[in-house]
């Protein structure tokens, strides 16, 4: 059977098959593969149904195919992105989580249309990403996507009030609201405004307001001109828990009653746990994924299941935890088991270098 076209989770967090490097068992590492009870016949078909899928990515708001992004300083190349793939369906609100340097900050840039990937393909709402010229590029971010950044300076205009600075993407955006203008901006910001529960406060300047009520009009300022994606960079990073979690509903506002696809990079649990979709991006590349359900019972009682998953790369790549690794004694080089339900890996119990 062929490894499937993605990644999964625990191949992409300690380390990979199909020829990772770094702290995996890719580069470098050998795997033996034996094949059980899986005649030719049934691998020709799955072959076949696999040709028949539709095209990657067709169907999701955001999808990035083998992106990569290398910096360069002083003749030194950082590969900040290693062929990073991931999928966002239209109407998702998910997290990205990592460690610092693991890439989620440059692929939130990418996404944004502030940064171009040195390789592979990216797409938000039908726009390629690699193939903007100035123009278009900047019609990207004021109409396409909505970005809330974590230092609230960067948000907002200190001399304009809140609702001045609803109105304010409107305005540099003109033609789409040139009929009526200034009566639609202002009926826009107030109708934003009121569903983040603000409206009150329409006319004072950031200064007269505390920090959770001007991430919330932050909030309402990325969807001024009705964008299809809100990305938000660490958006609670400097709040405190009970405020945090006020932010949080504003985006599930968002998310639910508007309609935006939203993307936050965080590293609050608070709100990697509230989502129903969480990725872990390292060493450049989407690594594990949890996937939360809640459940209602006969009685109306409410829990939340929650399951992780490793993700498994377009070219059949996967970081396996690193604990999991180590509790095997895993390294170098992995036997494969191919069975007729799932693929099995053990340890190489030949010691040595196996020659």
């Amino acid at each position: 059977m062929t490894a499937p076209e993605q990644e999964t989770p625990d191949q992409a967090a300690g380390g990979t098959t199909g020829g990772s490097t770094g702290g995996s068992t890719g580069g470098g590492t050998a795997a033996a593969v034996r094949r059980e009870d899986v005649g030719l016949d049934e691998l020709r078909r799955r072959a076949e149904a696999k040709r028949d899928k539709a095209v990657y990515g067709q169907d999701s708001v955001i999808a990035c195919d083998q992106v990569v992004r290398i910096f360069t300083a002083d003749r030194v190349e950082v590969q900040a992105l290693q062929g990073l793939d991931l999928l966002v369906r239209k109407g998702d609100l998910i997290a990205l989580v990592g460690a610092s340097g693991s890439g989620k900050s440059t692929l939130l840039n990418i996404l944004a249309g502030l940064d171009t990937p040195t390789a592979g393909t990216a797409t938000v709402a039908g726009c390629d990403l690699l193939g903007m010229n100035a123009k278009e590029r900047l019609r990207y971010r004021r109409e396409v996507v909505g970005f809330v950044w974590q230092q609230t300076a960067r948000n907002l205009m200190p001399f304009l009030t809140a609702a001045q600075n609803v109105t304010l993407p409107m305005q540099l955006s003109g033609e789409r609201w040139s009929a009526g203008r200034a009566a639609r901006r202002s009926a826009r910001a107030h109708e934003l405004l009121d569903a983040l529960g603000i409206d009150h406060l329409a006319g004072r300047r950031p200064a007269q307001l505390s920090g959770g009520e001007q991430q919330r009009v932050a909030i309402a300022v990325a969807m001024a001109n009705n964008p299809s994606v809100v990305l938000a960079d660490e958006p609670t990073g400097e709040l405190d828990s009970e405020t945090a979690s006020s932010i949080f509903d504003a985006f599930r506002t968002v998310n639910r009653e508007l309609g935006a696809t939203v993307v936050i990079v965080t590293h609050d649990p608070m709100v990697a746990g509230e989502v129903r979709r969480t990725v872990a991006i390292r060493d450049g590349r989407t690594s594990s994924e949890v996937l939360r359900e809640t459940l209602t019972d006969e009685h109306g009682r409410e829990s939340t299941t929650e399951r992780e998953y490793v993700m498994l790369d377009r070219t059949g790549r996967v970081q396996l935890p690193r604990e999991f690794l180590a509790a095997l004694g895993m390294e170098h080089r992995v036997a494969v088991d191919l069975a007729e339900d799932h693929i099995a890996l053990r340890a190489d119990d030949r010691g040595g270098d196996g020659s």
